[in-house]
């Protein structure tokens, strides 16, 4: 086993339960989420070997391989890149958890494409809190009604928020973003949403903030595995 793997999931988890504490969170109540892009089946494996179960993909015939070549472990799967609507079938089918539904075609089609023998696929709508044209996501204004359409789709589970803020080093300025995407969850869940509970948030640079405004998963990647390797 890499010690190095060993060592930095060890630290990375010291963070998550440190920054727990710090702020007054229920104990194991931010999820950490290896985010293994772009980094080999046997890397996954040996950060499963102690421990690990929760693995983000960003790339999808990458995760399809390695979801494979990991079948004997019980791994849970979380998509979390961009998703093009000719590739939602293998999404629907091969993941548990899908943080980036940005708009209601997408999720229609997950929805009907989620073969029957499985349960209902766990879903995150996308936020894009900075308004940045690059990055994907909708609008806190268009977010009700996306709420609405997946809510209603019953091979899909509304399981909360997702964002990815824009580079920010200062860390008020990081809370204040995080802040915003919890108030809309927190409004979602009010209006009777009541299974709209997580909010995936923050990263190698700025989980700390999203800690303390209440993320419930944490996407860490570099800190984990190291730089991300050339994809082939």
């Amino acid at each position: 086993m890499s010690s190095s793997i060993t060592e930095n999931l060890e630290k990375v988890r010291h963070r998550i339960r440190q920054y727990v504490e710090k702020y007054g969170r229920i104990e194991q109540s931010a999820q950490l989420i290896a985010v293994s892009k772009t980094h080999g089946p046997d890397k996954v494996r040996e950060a499963a070997d102690i421990g690990q179960q929760d693995f983000g993909e960003n790339y999808l015939q990458e995760a399809l391989d390695k979801i494979q070549a990991l079948s004997d472990l019980p791994l849970t799967w979380h998509f979390i890149g961009p998703i093009q609507s000719n590739k939602t079938r293998p999404v629907a089918e091969n993941f548990q958890w899908v943080h980036t539904v940005d708009r209601v075609k997408i999720a229609q089609r997950l929805n009907d494409q989620r073969p029957d023998t499985l349960p209902p696929l766990n879903i995150l709508l996308q936020v894009n809190l900075s308004a940045e044209a690059t990055k994907s996501g909708t609008s806190l204004q268009e977010l009700p009604a996306l709420a609405d359409a997946v809510a209603a789709m019953p091979h899909l589970l509304l399981a909360g928020l997702m964002t990815i803020p824009a580079p920010e080093a200062d860390f008020e300025k990081q809370r204040l973003v995080f802040r915003q995407l919890r108030d809309a969850r927190d409004q979602l869940a009010s209006s009777g949403y009541t299974s709209c509970q997580h909010l995936s948030m923050g990263m190698s640079s700025d989980f700390e903030a999203a800690i303390a405004e209440g993320a419930t998963m944490v996407r860490i990647g570099t800190d984990i595995f190291g730089k991300r390797e050339p994809i082939p």
